[in-house]
């Protein structure tokens, strides 16, 4: 019914006019834009209660034997009070493993968050499926970050997070004073005797694990490498690299950091770790099929040594010791290397070009070495490619 004014005065006037003496219903249609049928029934409306017949009325049936009961409805309000942004699929988990009979779709629990007020319609927008990836092993790759800082009534925290990339599980959540390298080391070095040793680790090019996208090496991702750890950094300005640590954050944020008044570190720590130990072992995560990370997830069977091992190379190595500034003495030429590794051994390693050499700290390659003599051009530092190094992949000999 294409009205132009307002609806109840429209209806008021084709009422008016259809009722009169002589009225031609046809015609007043035609004007009106509106079905004969449609007419009649206001006319009939107008006559059987005057003017407020003309008023829209509820098509909600009399009757509604689907409808959500009240105690199901307050069985869903009170999973969402314990779990204060969860939505419909993970409510609708949680009801199941408390053995609730009959437990609604998680679309209809979601429309009872939103009917009580419970949803924020500009932060459900803001969730979108994307493309997911995994590594197949638990502790192949885990995946390193910090947090951005709040403050606390006594100063800042500085979450260290740490998240295994199969599993998703929570290695750590660390509530630190700084961002250091002694502190994160020091707090590694606890998460490496509880739960070993992974493959890998991904991080970003920030301090304390990289000085800058070109200089992705400092003497914390050297420890890191001696220990067997291959080191990954993330494209730079590109953190969907390390999505399922930002993923993580963004949960943190939600669910813990906006709900509580901090004291201290200690108090932030607290809260961490309860909360951690729900995010691992009892919220769905819907990327593993509603299941909870801490089923996927096993520890490494790559035990932390207490004391460094040695670097050792193979026979037909060629051996030089980093000196002072990143220099390296190489066929009788000076060349530049990352200063994370002075003081310590690196490897070259001929390659089916004669002249150019893979180089390598432990298992961890750096980059290639070009010697050939007269070489337009040639660079007196590594050529690290930086597919190479975003992956930790081994380059073509």
């Amino acid at each position: 019914m294409p009205w132009k004014r307002s609806v109840m005065s429209q209806r008021r006037d084709l009422v008016t006019l259809a009722i009169a003496e002589g009225a031609n219903m046809s015609e007043i249609c035609r004007r009106f834009g509106v079905s004969r049928k449609t007419a009649y029934k206001w006319v009939g409306r107008f006559k059987a209660q005057g003017p407020s017949g003309l008023a829209d009325r509820s098509r909600r049936p009399h009757r509604s034997p689907e409808q959500t009961s009240d105690a199901t409805e307050r069985a869903v309000l009170k999973v969402r009070q314990r779990y204060r942004v969860w939505g419909g699929r993970k409510i609708r988990w949680v009801l199941q493993r408390e053995g609730m009979r009959g437990v609604p779709a998680p679309s209809t629990i979601t429309e009872i968050l939103r009917r009580h007020g419970q949803l924020q319609e500009e932060e459900s927008s803001k969730h979108r499926p994307f493309q997911r990836f995994e590594h197949p092993e638990p502790n192949d790759l885990w995946q390193m970050d910090f947090k951005g800082h709040f403050q606390h009534r006594r100063g800042q925290c500085h979450p260290l997070t740490v998240l295994d990339d199969h599993s998703r599980f929570g290695i750590a959540l660390q509530a630190c004073a700084n961002e250091r390298e002694t502190t994160v080391k020091g707090r590694l070095t606890r998460i490496f005797r509880r739960y070993g040793l992974p493959k890998r680790m991904l991080m970003d090019n920030g301090s304390p694990w990289g000085a800058d996208q070109d200089h992705p090496y400092t003497s914390f991702t050297a420890w890191l490498i001696r220990l067997g750890v291959g080191v990954v950094h993330g494209r730079a300005y590109h953190p969907q690299t390390q999505g399922k640590d930002e993923r993580f954050h963004r949960t943190l944020q939600a669910e813990v950091i906006r709900w509580h008044d901090f004291h201290d570190n200690a108090h932030c720590q607290h809260i961490f770790d309860g909360w951690l130990a729900v995010y691992n072992y009892e919220r769905p995560h819907e990327a593993l099929a509603m299941d909870v990370p801490g089923r996927r997830y096993r520890a490494s069977d790559r035990s932390f040594p207490e004391r460094l091992p040695p670097i050792e190379y193979s026979p037909g190595d060629l051996v030089r010791k980093v000196q002072r500034r990143g220099r390296i003495w190489f066929q009788g030429e000076v060349y530049r290397v990352p200063g994370a590794f002075c003081g310590q051994p690196i490897a070259m390693r001929p390659t089916v070009t004669d002249g150019v050499f893979n180089v390598y700290f432990c298992n961890q390659w750096l980059g290639q070495l070009d010697a050939r003599k007269g070489r337009p051009g040639r660079r007196r530092g590594l050529n690290a490619s930086a597919r190479y190094a975003r992956s930790g992949g081994q380059p073509t000999p």
